[in-house]
């Protein structure tokens, strides 16, 4: 009994040391892998990388790890053909099946999901930012973007009759979809009446209807789906083969 007891001990023992080393070595791999993000992705401050699993040390040795939560805060992406960049605020992707080389240089996903929320801010960047004639002496231009509930986008507009603005904005109702994987669309539902004139809808919707789009996400990562929210648009995004970092 005595043996016994002694060597459940030194089980406990060993037990506890090895989930110790597995828990400094899951803590330093997601430092590594989150610098080698940052410095991949020329990011402005290092991301969240949550290596999960347990025990962390049996993925090492099989060279993939089941899920990796990769977070990144004020992400800056690209709007396609070299026109800027818009910021997305917090990007957020679930990897499953990474498999990385010995030194972290590299790690590819079979998988990922996750989610993207660009700030009505910077959305409306994309919209018309100069009053556009619609129609003879009317002009307007888009001048704030907001929840309009039930997943609508509340687009307001500025009109101005013959110079003269009119003294509440107009507003309307706008869907917002994904467009080829890459583009945010945004399509008033129904048209407002500017000025107190009809107008036809092809010159309404030149102000109205307008789209994003977000290029160069990490690793190759699409748009999916989107829905209006209360500060923003959240993105639904996918992809396969995602390369993280090298």
């Amino acid at each position: 009994m005595r043996a016994l007891r002694i060597l459940l001990i030194i089980a406990v023992i060993l037990g506890a040391v090895f989930v110790a080393v597995d828990r400094v070595a899951v803590h330093f791999a997601e430092g590594e892998a989150a610098d080698r993000l940052r410095a991949t992705e020329n990011l402005s401050s290092t991301p969240d990388v949550d290596i999960k699993g347990f025990p962390f040390l049996t993925q090492v040795l099989d060279g993939t790890f089941d899920e990796v939560q990769v977070g990144i805060h004020d992400y800056e992406a690209g709007t396609g053909g070299g026109n800027g960049t818009i910021r997305i605020a917090d990007l957020r992707a679930d990897m499953r099946g990474v498999d990385f080389s010995g030194d972290f240089s590299s790690a590819v996903a079979d998988s990922a999901t996750g989610t993207a929320t660009v700030a009505y801010d910077e959305l409306l960047k994309t919209a018309k930012s100069e009053s556009t004639q619609v129609a003879p002496g009317i002009t307007a231009e888009v001048v704030g973007l907001s929840d309009g509930g039930n997943g609508k986008i509340k687009v307001a507009l500025e009109t101005s009759v013959f110079g003269k603005k009119l003294p509440e904005p107009v507003s309307v109702l706008s869907s917002v979809t994904v467009v080829d994987g890459n583009t945010v669309r945004v399509r008033a539902d129904a048209l407002p009446v500017l000025g107190g004139v009809e107008i036809a809808e092809t010159r309404v919707r030149r102000i109205t209807d307008f789209e994003q789009k977000i290029d160069g996400l990490p690793g190759g990562i699409r748009l999916e789906k989107v829905q209006a929210a209360q500060d923003g648009v959240d993105v639904t995004v996918t992809g396969t083969d995602v390369r993280l970092v090298g």
